[in-house]
């Protein structure tokens, strides 16, 4: 018996008695558009695997290897669904790691919640994974709060042009669009009613959104926020340029990658401002820094194919950063509630893939792993960041 008692010991020591979790190896899992229209973002996906295998190559953490799972969704929820219930049930994953897009995280949180299963560093800036945490305490987002961003465009149109500025928005007619939209209502306060002259939304599901880019020029807007992601995005910028339309044009975090600006009629893009919170390689203000240099070394590496400049890539290897972090702090013996614990009590100043000035920091009653971002501006071809880095805080 006091065999067998020592035995059962040893194995919880090990972290046998933790799905996912084996003496050598962690198992996490994810989806995301690895096809399909939003198959852009499938690069952070890559770039977190490719993270995890430099960091495997130098040892692991605290001495396992971790083994990255994942599925490819198409950006369709119910996808995101089947995935994650094959993840938890058949993979016995020890944690969801970056599950890419607003609706595929809102459609797993109830199960995975319920299952046991940590949601962690979600590819999504949805105010309600950062908010809701008594209702939902296993779910974390990574992105800035997408109000917030919201706020910040608002906020940067009163101090620069308040008195001129008659804005028409397109927006995601979903809880992603919608959370963008009410920042940006909040951040213009008294102002919204007169400054706001056309919103209109698109179903995600819809083939294009060209009519709509007609309606909200029609409304006679000099500013255009784009609250849009993948081909959206693009078509946004593609049918203002058709119709000759040259408003001052806002674009939202996630259609920013220089990879999909450079797709863009380039006399419309040419002074759009968006945000930035991780380093963008194809940005020359970061062509010789030692973050984005690690990241070319670890892509030329592990991402067969993979483009150096591709930023998807390198916003990947920033949240499989702060993923080993808050790895190594749950210690060798590893739990989820381990884990929960330490990616609640993050205060990482050291990820080199993000901008100087940006910090992951967390505590249990503050859930917005990253809350401060840079503008930056288009022009001729690439990001140049202005200003300093500024609070995107709830």
């Amino acid at each position: 018996m006091k065999a067998l008692v020592a035995l059962g010991l040893s194995a919880l020591a090990l972290g046998g008695s933790t799905p996912g979790v084996s003496s050598s190896t962690i198992t996490l899992g994810s989806s995301g558009p690895l096809t399909g229209e939003a198959a852009a973002a499938a690069g952070v996906l890559r770039g977190a695997d490719a993270y995890f295998k430099y960091v495997n190559s130098r040892g692991g953490v605290n001495g396992r290897k971790i083994d990255f799972k994942y599925l490819d969704d198409g950006y369709d929820p119910s996808r995101t669904v089947q995935n994650v219930r094959q993840l938890i049930q058949q993979d016995n994953v020890f944690a969801l790691f970056s599950v890419v897009g607003t609706n595929g995280n809102l459609a797993i949180r109830d199960f995975a919640n319920a299952s046991g299963v940590p949601t962690v560093f979600s590819a999504s800036g949805a105010t309600t994974f950062g908010r809701d945490y008594a209702k939902y305490p296993l779910t974390i987002g990574y992105l800035p709060p997408y109000a917030e961003e919201g706020e910040l465009y608002a906020k940067h149109i009163l101090v620069t042009n308040a008195k001129k500025a008659k804005v028409a928005i397109l927006y995601q007619s979903d809880d992603y669009g919608k959370d963008l939209l009410s920042g940006f209502r909040k951040g213009l306060g008294a102002k919204a009613r007169t400054t706001i002259v056309q919103t209109v939304g698109y179903d995600p599901t819809a083939s294009d959104v060209q009519s709509q880019v007609a309606q909200l020029k029609a409304s006679g807007a000099n500013t255009f926020c784009i609250f849009a992601f993948g081909k959206f995005a693009i078509q946004a910028f593609q049918y203002a340029n058709k119709l000759g339309w040259k408003p001052q044009i806002y674009v939202n975090d996630v259609a920013s990658a220089s990879s999909i600006m450079q797709i863009d009629p380039q006399t419309t893009a040419e002074g759009s401002i968006s945000i930035l919170w991780g380093k963008d390689p194809a940005t020359p203000k970061f062509k010789d820094d030692a973050g984005v240099k690690l990241a070319a070394k670890i892509i030329k590496k592990y991402v067969p194919g993979g483009n150096p400049s591709d930023g998807f890539l390198v916003a990947g290897m920033a949240e499989a950063f702060s993923m080993v972090d808050a790895l190594k702090a749950s210690g060798k013996n590893l739990t989820r509630k381990g884990l929960m614990s330490a990616v609640t009590h993050m205060n990482e100043a050291n990820n080199p893939f993000l901008v100087p000035g940006v910090k992951v920091h967390t505590t249990p009653t503050f859930r917005f792993p990253i809350s401060s971002v840079q503008l930056q501006r288009w022009h001729k071809g690439h990001w140049v960041p202005f200003g300093g880095v500024v609070s995107a805080k709830p």
